[in-house]
């Protein structure tokens, strides 16, 4: 019996050395080629510190070495998207608070738009609400200086201040003849992310104001607050729900999962993917905890962004909410924040996010399922929800006995189509689920 461990063996010893010689010498090509970048780099980096020796010791005037290093810094950030961002300390710690829900300031979101600072959305109850400043207008100038090119954290830096102080801002409007000064009045905000209350017995309305540490939990009170309402008007749960996520600028992304996972019972909610792909992270809804299957509504618009949008997106690809509006803002990308030794920090764009059907929302936002254009202000009516004309609206009407009004309209519904839309689509909801025919009594069982 031939041994063929000769034969076999030397070619297998060859090609394992050839194996190898091939291995190593793609090894050596990638170390050279890393060797190389970082030539490169060291030697960029003998040009920025020629620079900066120049500049200290022969500028025409004294110079102040933390404002060049500072200076650089955001000149190399300024290269990258407008969501990365170097925070001086004093930035970085009004965020901080920004995500605690107490801050001081005027309460304005803040984006880029065509190079002018761009309202995303004004904080509710705050200075910038109350003077009536909205979603998309356009900041010219802060106290008179032009704020053409401005990045975000220097215009941060100017608006805020100590409570009680003031600042004066140019704003644009699209429907304005021309620009408008508008002095405003800083103040400490303690902001409740969660404003809600009844539309009408059964039907629930929540207004999420932006995600900071404390939503999920304000969210769950409120919502064990209208189903309290909702038993006591002889209902076992709530009939619907309204999601109010408009102006809504985002915040915490682990707020807003949590806030989707209070009405998903499994499944993805969001994830994110890093450079070339890597660092794949998935959310996933869990069922302990989840709210009951009642109808929802989330109304959203071009103020919606971020985080509301990671909300938005998942509830619509998992079908568990109808959602209403207009397209939102479209920012898909996730920033991390980076506290650095001296107290500034860094915000770092790190990846991007994707809602559970694997949809990025950069750039194009969130689609509704059912558009429904919000009118201008000024042209918004003052009409019934039903659009009718009843008793309780003519002139000199008669008052119920005891003031008890049988079927009171709240007003946060009037002059506002988006949400009487929304309220009438949860009333046909429950029609259809629970009986046929508008004669069928859906307000009680």
């Amino acid at each position: 019996m031939k041994r063929f461990y000769g034969r076999v063996g030397v070619p297998t010893l060859l090609g394992g050395v050839a194996l190898g010689l091939v291995a190593g010498l793609v090894l050596g090509a990638a170390t050279s080629a890393r060797s190389r970048d970082a030539d490169i780099s060291y030697r960029k980096l003998r040009v920025f510190s020629q620079v900066f020796n120049y500049v200290e010791n022969n500028y025409v005037a004294s110079v102040d070495q933390e404002q060049l290093v500072y200076g650089a810094i955001k000149g190399l950030l300024s290269t990258l998207d407008p969501h990365t961002a170097f925070l001086p300390p004093s930035v970085y710690q009004k965020l901080k608070q920004d995500t605690t829900g107490e801050f001081g300031g005027l309460g304005i979101e803040l984006g880029l738009k065509d190079g002018w600072l761009t309202i995303i959305a004004p904080v509710a109850d705050s200075p910038a609400a109350k003077a009536g400043l909205k979603a998309g207008d356009r900041i010219v100038a802060v106290e008179g200086t032009s704020s053409e090119g401005m990045k975000i954290e220097d215009a941060v830096a100017l608006l805020r201040g100590a409570p009680g102080t003031k600042v004066t801002i140019t704003v644009v409007r699209d429907s304005w003849d021309g620009p408008r000064e508008v002095l405003l009045v800083r103040q400490r905000l303690h902001l409740n992310p969660i404003d809600h209350r009844m539309l009408e017995p059964g039907y629930g309305y929540v207004r999420i104001k932006s995600f900071q540490e404390r939503t999920e939990r304000n969210l769950r009170q409120a919502l064990d607050d209208l189903t309290r309402q909702a038993r006591l008007a002889g209902r076992e749960s709530l009939a619907g729900l309204v999601l109010d996520l408009r102006d809504n600028p985002g915040g915490l992304v682990e707020e807003a999962v949590k806030v989707a996972d209070l009405f998903l019972t499994g499944g993805d909610i969001v994830t994110t993917e890093g450079r070339n792909q890597r660092n794949v992270d998935r959310q996933s809804a869990h069922l302990r905890g989840t709210q009951p299957g009642y109808p929802l509504i989330a109304l959203v618009n071009e103020g919606s962004a971020s985080a509301s949008e990671i909300l938005a997106g998942a509830l619509q690809d998992r079908r568990r909410a109808v959602v209403m509006g207009t397209t939102t803002f479209g920012k898909g990308s996730v920033q991390t924040i980076i506290e650095l030794e001296d107290g500034s920090g860094l915000k770092l764009t790190v990846a991007r996010y994707f809602t559970p059907n694997g949809r990025s929302i950069q750039e194009g936002g969130i689609e509704p399922d059912i558009r429904i254009e919000q009118p201008a202000e000024e042209e918004q009516l003052d009409v019934r929800i039903d659009g009718s004309l009843r008793e309780r609206d003519l002139p000199g009407h008669l008052e119920a006995p005891g003031g008890r009004a049988a079927d009171s309209r709240p007003a946060v519904a009037e002059g506002d189509p988006q949400l009487r839309t929304a309220l009438e689509y949860l009333k046909a909801a429950e029609v259809f689920v629970h009986g046929s025919g508008p004669v069928r009594d859906v307000s009680r069982r």
